[in-house]
Parts: C-alpha cells; structure tokens; sequence
C-alpha cells in the first residue's frame, strides 16, 4: 500500500465504520481541545467525529471545485496516490494536460486503468484533446516536462518529507516547476486531540503543523519566490471546539504572472528524470477522424429529422390532391433559425429528398464542427450519398428503415 495514502484509506474506513450499530452506540470520551487563542482548555461534547462527506473527499472537491473557477489547461498533482484525484478531474473539459507523479511505481501501475478512456469517450469525443501521464517520481526532483503548468497540487504530501526534502520542496515546486497556482493541504495539528488517542495521524507523517506553523513556512516560501498565499480547510471542527480551526488545512499560492515569463524555462532546454508509467490521449474533436464522425453523425441526424417533418406534414393533406409533396415544408421552416432560413430549402425530385449542404452548414453543430462548406462536403462525402454536383446529401424520401 502507497504509504503516502494510508491516511486516506484511515479516514474513509473510519468515516463508515461510524455508521456501523457498534459505533452508534458507543461514545468516545473526546479529550480537552486546547484554545489557541488564549491557552485555556474547554471540554468538548462526548461524540464520534463524523465527516460527511469524508475528509479525502472534501479535499478532492475542494480542488475540483477550484478547477471550475479556473478552468486550468494542465494540471498535474504530486504524490498522487492511487489517483483518485486526477480520475475526478479527468472530466473537466478545460483540461488538456493532466499528469500525476508518485513514488510508488506499483501503486501507478495498478490504478492506471482508472485513466484510460473508455467506450463513451470515443461515442462523445471532448472538444480539446486531452492527455493523462503518469510518472514515477519525487515532488523533490526536477523533471522539465512539468514546467509550464497553471495548478498543481500537493494533496496531504509535505508531512511525510523529511527535513532535507522539505527544504528542497520550495525550490522544485516553487522556484524550478513555477506554475501558475499551487495548492497545498496539510493535517492541522491543533485538530489532533479531538481524535481519540492520536499524536500523529499517520506513523509515515514525519510532522504536523499547527495553523501559526503552516502559515508561517507558506508566508516565508511564497514571500521567497514571488506568490501569493491564502488559506483556508475543509473539515469543520465539531460544535464548541471552532477554535481549533479546520482538519485539514489549506493553502492556495498564486504566481506573480508580471514575472512568470521571466522564469519560465524551455522544456526541452531541461531534464526528464521521471519514469513515464502510463500515457492516455483521449479522442477529441481535435482529431480528424471524430471531428469527421461527430459532423457525420449530425448531419444524418438532421437530414432524416428535415425528412420526418416533411412526410408527417404530408399526412395531414392526404385528402388533399397535390402531385408535389415536398410543397408543403413550412412545419421543417419553423424550427429553423433565422440564418438558415437564408439558405437553400430542402426539395424533392421524384420520390428523392435532397437537403443542400449550405442548408446543413447553417446549423450551429454542423458551423461549429466546420470551417466552410467544403470541409463540411469533404468530411461527409465517404459516409452519405450526395448529388452529381456535390452540393446536397441525397436520400430516398420511403426509406423508412433509415430514421431509427
């Protein structure tokens, strides 16, 4: 098991544990919480701390959550685990570099299926190409393919490096790597005695800092390369014990951008010491065969809705004697923007429907999907029938079998 996530797997089986009949019915004698404040002590309610949702949780979300605001392009996290973060972050559609970094090669390997696209991704493809990488490796070492990053994150990472590691950290991270923002969690310490019999929340946490600790090393480290730091946690303390702060304690720092350009060093001027694990590209509407299946798949879609709506209206002037059934159109027209309606209208020759291309390419999928019109005619062409010309799809008006 990946040491650097033991904690987590401990928070999310005691989280259900507590909802076991056991539990419910025994209650944990909390211990005196000290008030940082003014030093005294106040007794706290004899009840099982409960976080709902669990704690990993909460710091997962509070990344995720981060990732909407910001809409990042690459993000990568280190110490990374068992990936469970980067899984959630995968369906972000800003993203389009996601990297995850573990000591734990074995861990990597075993999680990596998590990460690899699956049918759905290749039925909707996204609309940027997005590729996932996994790297052995440390927080602590230099690998210039990480250079250039808008977020990385450290989730519960920096208490268990030792006092040469840690000292490193700072330069790696901050001064080498220099992305955009960091975000940093660590367990708050002032927390601890609310938990029964806890010095330590893990035997591979090598410290744990109280909010003056943590903030201090944040102030000084942010202060040294040039962010800024906030902070904040997730993990409310329970009723009359809000002195002791949040659980898990966080620090978001920001890049001064006026010099980010400065810093920022070529990639292929730098090293590549992590071990590449796994690599996934996720199809995209970037990549000329699904953008070609996604156009395709629209356009047949809307040629047979533009046929439906001409034979239902039929329908409803079968006692009427007309020997030009593709005169009646408005029901099609109606539903129609403004911008199409500009366009050539769908007509009959015979018993064949035809829908010009200009037609097709006034939809806003189809525009989207599209430069002009000739990209439009070039990436149909193999997959639907069109007129001598090239300028409209052809169907056969009867061929019923077509629409489902």
């Amino acid at each position: 098991m990946d040491e650097n996530n033991i904690q987590i797997l401990i928070e999310e089986m005691w989280c259900k544990a507590q909802d076991s009949a056991f539990l419910r019915s025994f209650q944990v004698k909390m211990l005196l919480c000290a008030s940082v404040v003014d030093g005294n002590f106040e007794e706290v309610t004899s009840t099982v701390i409960k976080f709902k949702p669990p704690l990993y949780r909460q710091r997962y979300q509070f990344i995720k959550d981060l990732v909407d605001q910001h809409e990042p392009k690459k993000v990568a996290d280190l110490g990374c685990g068992d990936t469970s973060l980067l899984w959630m972050l995968k369906f972000h559609k800003c993203l389009e570099l996601l990297v995850g970094v573990d000591t734990n090669e074995d861990k990597l390997r075993r999680k990596e299926y998590k990460l690899s696209p699956l049918v759905g991704d290749y039925l909707k493809p996204r609309e940027r190409t997005l590729t996932v990488t996994l790297y052995h490796g440390s927080a602590v070492e230099r690998d210039s393919r990480l250079l250039g990053f808008d977020l990385i994150t450290c989730i519960e990472l920096i208490e268990h490096l030792d006092s040469e590691d840690l000292a490193t950290f700072p330069e790696v991270v901050f001064g080498f790597l220099s992305p955009a923002m960091i975000v940093i969690t660590t367990p708050n310490s002032e927390f601890n005695p609310l938990f029964p019999a806890v010095t330590l929340r893990d035997s591979d946490h090598k410290f744990e800092w109280n909010r003056m600790q943590f903030q201090t090393w944040a102030l000084d480290v942010a202060n040294l390369y040039d962010y800024s730091v906030e902070f904040t946690g997730v993990g409310d303390p329970p009723a009359g014990a809000e002195n002791v702060g949040y659980c898990t304690q966080i620090g978001i720092f920001r890049k001064n951008m006026a010099k980010a350009a400065e810093l920022c060093v070529p990639e292929e001027h730098g090293e590549h010491v992590y071990k590449v694990v796994f690599t996934a590209t996720y199809p995209s509407l970037q990549q000329k065969k699904y953008r070609q299946y996604a156009v395709v798949n629209e356009v047949i879609s809307q040629v047979y809705n533009m046929r439906r709506n001409l034979l239902e209206s039929l329908k409803l002037q079968d006692d009427k004697d007309s020997e030009a059934p593709c005169q009646c159109f408005q029901p099609v027209l109606t539903q129609l923007n403004a911008n199409m309606e500009k366009t050539p209208k769908p007509f009959c020759v015979g018993n064949v429907f035809y829908v010009p291309l200009e037609r097709l390419f006034s939809l806003p999928k189809v525009q989207h999907l599209c430069i002009n019109v000739e990209m439009l005619k070039t990436l149909i062409a193999d997959a639907v029938m069109l007129n001598s010309d090239g300028s409209a799809v052809m169907v056969d008006i009867h061929d019923e079998g077509s629409d489902d």
